[in-house]
């Protein structure tokens, strides 16, 4: 895995395809390559896919012993898109990932070509008592021991042996503190956006999702039926057709954006003019986990 350093991190990632640029943020406590592991075999047909690693998961280190901030993620994002020398891009974001790409759409608006925001609000709760509950490590050790099992082996290699039970808690004393979004930020969010939530989302009810797309100015709403908080992973057909058929309408927006960009005196990689319908043309990942951890967790 290749690291690039930025925003005084080694920031591990992987990268698939060629085409635009598309950096896919992953959820609190899992790691690029297993968040989107049934996206990246049919994104990488028309995108140059950017998969890193949030601080203190996976391949990239912090001792979080040193805190653990949103606004910090936000800044490496935006330390490591221009590190890889990219203007502009395509941003999907998940759960954390979800308001670090929506922090920085706020932020910088104008760096973004399109923006899909899944499982994430402008609201505090009640994503706060949700992930206060959730992430408690006595309470995964007794109850999901599985997942106790797959935190150690996905983050104790490059974190050190049990930093998963410092990182989780830190999180969650996070989403209960840092600040929010309000209507005025949300307004200068100018990207084609589309905003994901699956209907029983224990972190995002259905509402809360209809209350940011109605905020955005250029947005659409997909909730996905019968389905909890990991839409990508749980319904990886249907999240990834709606994601092509999102892709394919907004292609002529989205070079707008990039030329704009580069025509502002900025560099940025447009890319050819993509064969959408046969690039994205097959949904991908049919087979769905038996299974969405974070709704095994809430019984």
């Amino acid at each position: 895995m290749p690291h690039v350093r930025a925003n005084g991190l080694d920031i591990g990632y992987e990268v698939e395809g060629a085409g635009p640029p598309l950096i896919l943020l992953h959820g609190a406590s899992s790691s690029g390559r297993e968040g989107f592991a049934a996206q990246l075999p049919l994104f990488r047909r028309a995108f140059r896919c950017y998969v890193p690693d949030a601080r203190g998961h996976a391949s990239t280190r912090w001792n979080v012993d040193d805190g653990f901030r949103y606004e910090w993620l936000v800044d490496d994002l935006a330390a490591f898109s221009t590190e890889l020398g990219l203007a502009t891009f395509h941003l999907v974001g998940f759960s954390m990932g979800g308001a670090t790409a929506l922090g920085f759409a706020v932020r910088s608006p104008e760096r973004l070509r399109t923006l899909v925001l899944a499982g994430i609000s402008a609201d505090r709760e009640p994503r706060a008592s949700v992930a206060r509950r959730l992430f408690d490590p006595e309470r995964i050790r007794l109850r999901d021991p599985q997942w106790a099992r797959d935190l150690s082996r996905r983050h104790d290699p490059d974190q050190g042996e049990g930093a998963w039970e410092r990182l989780l808690p830190a999180i969650a004393r996070d989403v209960a503190a840092h600040d929010l979004p309000g209507p005025g930020d949300l307004r200068r969010i100018d990207a084609p956006t589309m905003v994901v939530v699956g209907d029983r989302d224990p972190f995002v009810p259905v509402d809360r999702a209809w209350a940011l797309r109605r905020q955005l100015p250029d947005a659409r709403l997909l909730v996905i039926p019968d389905c909890g908080h990991e839409v990508a992973r749980r319904k990886p057909a249907l999240f990834n057709e709606a994601l092509a058929g999102f892709y394919r309408s907004t292609e002529a927006v989205a070079r707008r954006r990039a030329e704009a960009h580069a025509g502002a005196g900025r560099t940025t990689p447009i890319g050819r003019a993509e064969a959408w319908t046969s690039s994205l043309g097959d949904s991908g990942a049919s087979a769905e986990p038996d299974v969405d951890w974070l709704e095994e967790a809430s019984r």
